[in-house]
């Protein structure tokens, strides 16, 4: 990482960052895209898709995998996946902290690959996150 930026771009057929233990929250507006996209209403989606609580909504996982929508060859929801899957890997603590930054680079084969992205960019984006995510992010 320099002053200037942050290098990013994803690499054709990874799916590292999916693939990886942990889960996918979505915003009311990422369920509302998704549905969408599948034809689905927002109500069929989230009783097929979703586990809500008072404060989140993140995708079930199905058993033996990650995700419901990722495929061998990608995000079977691509155009209309969540935030936190579209902004990634420009997420506050990674953006904020040179050594998450490289540590993520470790299983992501993107980080320092591509174009250079200004690090105003880069906070911008990971404003997105804390915007998306309020209650992961103190707000």
């Amino acid at each position: 990482m320099s002053e200037a930026g942050l290098r990013f771009a994803c690499q054709p057929g990874c799916i590292r960052c999916c693939d990886t233990r942990g889960f996918v929250y979505l915003t009311e507006q990422d369920l509302a895209r998704a549905a969408a996209h599948l034809n689905l209403t927002p109500e069929d989606f989230e009783a097929r898709y979703i586990y809500r609580t008072r404060r989140l909504l993140r995708l079930r996982k199905p058993s033996g995998r990650q995700c419901h929508f990722l495929e061998a060859g990608g995000c079977r929801i691509h155009p209309a996946k969540p935030t936190q899957c579209r902004l990634f890997p420009f997420w506050p603590e990674l953006v904020a902290d040179r050594t998450l930054w490289h540590d993520t680079g470790r299983r992501c084969p993107g980080i320092g690959q591509g174009a250079l992205v200004q690090i105003g960019t880069a906070i911008e984006m990971a404003s997105e996150m804390e915007h998306a995510y309020p209650s992961f992010y103190g707000q």
